[in-house]
C-alpha cells in the first residue's frame, strides 16, 4: 500500500512537472512566440486617430450624401499605390496555373502534378497542387492535348493564334460572414437556425465563383462615339502599362483579389513557420477618407489645400480640369500609379487617377445611422435583389471626373456586378496591436 502511495504520488509530481514550473500561479502559456508586426510589402502604416468625416467645403452640387460627423479609426496598413496592372497579372497568371496543374494531374500524371498523400501518409481529398512541378504547355504532346481546353477553339481564333480563353479563368474563393455569425438569431434563407436546431457553423462559410480576367472592353462600352479601341487592345497586358492601374474589374473581382492575395501570403508564412496576417482587403468609406485626408483634417482634397493647381499653376492630380481638355494635367486618360505626389501619408493618387471601390454598400444616409468607431455599413447583395441594393460605394475620382468627385468627402456609387474603365482600388490591412509608438 505505501509503494502504490509512493507511485501515485510520483506520477501526479511527474504529470504537474510536464506542464510549467509557475509554482500554482496564474502566468499563461510560457514559450509563446515573440512576434512584431511587419510591414506588408508595398503598403504604408496609417496610424490611429479620430477626424471629422464628411464635407471640408460647400456641398455645391447640393447632393446631400455626406454629414460632418466625427469618427475613430483603428491603426492600418493601405497600399501606397492602386493595384497595378501587373500585380493583378500574378492574380490572372495563378488562377490560369492552378487551372492547368489540375488537369494535367487528372489527365496526365497524378503523382507529378497533385499531391494525395500528406506526410502522414493521410489521404488528402480533394488533392493539393504540387507547385513545384513544372507545367509543360507545348512541349510534351500528351500535355498540349490534355490543356487544349484553356485555349480559344479553332473557330474563335484570330489569325489562328493559340491564344487563352479568358472565359475560362474561374477562381473559387470562400469568406466567413461574421456579422451574420454574430446575431443572436441567425438565418438561412429567412428561417431561424436555431429555432431549427441548426448549429453547424459551415452555414456562415459563404463561397462564391467568379472569372477574374478584367473586362478589356470596358474601355469601349463606358464612351460613346470615342475611339478607345487601342487601350482594348493592349492595356492590361502590354509591359507599357504594367505599373498603370487596373481598371475593368467589378466589386466581386476586387473583393475575390483580396481573398487571394491573403491566402497567398499566409500559405507562405505557414511553409516558413510564421503567424497568419490579417485579411488583406477592400477598405471601408471611413478608413479610405480617413488615410485620403493624410492627417490633414478639414481639408478638401489629399494635398491640403482648396485649390487643384500649385503655386506654379501645374495640376496636382489626374482628372479632367477643363471642358474638352483632358491632358492640362498630363495624362489624357489613366497615368502610372506613382504620379503627382503623394499625401503625407505617402499615398499616391488618393484622388484622382482610378476612383476606388470600397467594401461599403451605398446608401445616401449611412453617416446619420452608422456607428462612430470604425464606421462600417455591408450588405451581401444577391443575385435577384433589386440594382439599388447593389449599389458600392467608390471614392476619390478618376481621369474623366471634374474636380468636385476628387474631394476627400465626395461619396458616389457604381454597381457592384459592373466593371469601369475609370475604376481600380487598394487593398488595407488591419493592424494587429493598439498601433505603432502606442504605450
Amino acid at each position: 500500500m505505501r509503494k502504490l502511495l509512493i507511485s501515485s504520488l510520483a506520477l501526479s509530481i511527474s504529470l504537474v512537472g510536464c506542464y510549467t514550473d509557475d509554482g500554482g500561479q496564474l502566468v499563461g502559456v510560457q514559450d509563446r512566440q515573440i512576434w512584431y508586426q511587419p510591414d506588408p510589402y508595398g503598403m504604408l502604416y496609417i496610424p490611429p486617430g479620430s477626424y471629422n468625416m464628411g464635407p471640408s467645403d460647400q456641398d455645391a452640387p447640393y447632393s446631400y450624401t455626406s454629414r460632418s460627423k466625427t469618427v475613430s479609426i483603428s491603426p492600418f496598413y493601405m497600399d501606397e499605390t492602386e493595384i497595378t496592372n501587373n500585380e493583378y497579372r500574378q492574380f490572372v497568371a495563378w488562377v490560369r496555373d492552378s487551372m492547368a496543374y489540375k488537369i494535367l494531374g487528372e489527365e496526365v500524371n497524378e503523382d507529378d502534378y497533385l499531391i494525395s498523400i500528406n506526410q502522414y501518409e493521410e489521404d488528402i481529398d480533394p488533392p493539393i497542387i504540387n507547385w513545384d512541378a513544372e507545367i509543360i504547355w507545348n512541349d510534351d504532346p500528351d500535355s498540349r492535348e490534355a490543356l487544349s481546353v484553356m485555349f480559344l477553339p479553332e473557330y474563335e481564333r484570330f489569325y489562328g493564334h493559340r491564344d487563352l480563353d479568358t472565359r475560362k479563368l474561374v477562381y473559387d474563393y470562400y469568406w466567413i460572414d461574421y456579422k451574420d455569425a454574430a446575431k443572436k438569431n441567425p438565418t438561412i434563407n429567412g428561417d431561424p437556425m436555431r429555432e431549427r436546431g441548426l448549429t453547424d457553423r459551415s452555414v456562415f462559410i459563404k463561397r462564391d465563383q467568379i472569372n477574374i480576367y478584367p473586362d478589356t472592353l470596358c474601355w469601349i462600352h463606358d464612351f460613346t462615339y470615342s475611339f478607345n479601341e487601342p487601350l482594348t487592345n493592349m492595356y492590361f497586358w502590354h509591359p507599357a502599362y504594367d505599373e498603370y492601374p487596373l481598371v475593368g474589374v467589378s466589386w466581386k473581382q476586387a473583393r475575390a483579389f483580396s481573398l487571394w492575395r491573403t491566402f497567398l501570403h499566409n500559405k507562405f508564412l505557414a511553409t516558413v513557420g510564421e503567424s497568419f496576417v490579417q485579411d488583406y482587403r477592400l477598405p471601408n468609406e471611413s478608413e479610405w477618407e480617413y488615410a485620403s485626408r493624410g492627417g490633414l483634417d478639414l481639408s478638401p482634397y489629399p494635398w491640403g489645400g482648396p485649390y487643384t493647381r500649385n503655386t506654379r499653376g501645374c495640376f496636382l492630380a489626374n482628372f479632367k480640369p477643363l471642358r474638352g481638355n483632358y491632358y492640362d494635367d498630363g495624362g489624357i486618360h489613366t497615368v502610372p500609379a506613382v504620379s503627382y505626389e503623394p499625401n503625407d501619408f505617402g499615398l499616391y493618387c488618393m484622388a484622382g487617377n482610378v476612383a476606388e471601390w470600397t467594401s461599403n454598400a451605398y446608401d445616401e444616409s449611412t453617416l446619420d445611422f452608422a456607428h462612430d468607431l470604425n464606421m462600417d455599413y455591408v450588405y451581401e447583395a444577391k443575385d435577384d435583389d433589386p440594382p439599388v441594393l447593389k449599389r458600392k460605394t467608390i471614392r476619390g475620382g478618376s481621369w474623366k471626373d471634374v474636380g468636385y468627385y476628387m474631394q476627400t468627402s465626395t461619396r458616389t456609387y457604381e454597381y457592384q456586378d459592373t466593371a469601369k474603365s475609370y475604376i481600380g482600388f487598394r487593398n488595407v490591412m488591419s493592424y494587429l496591436g493598439m498601433g505603432k509608438s502606442q504605450i
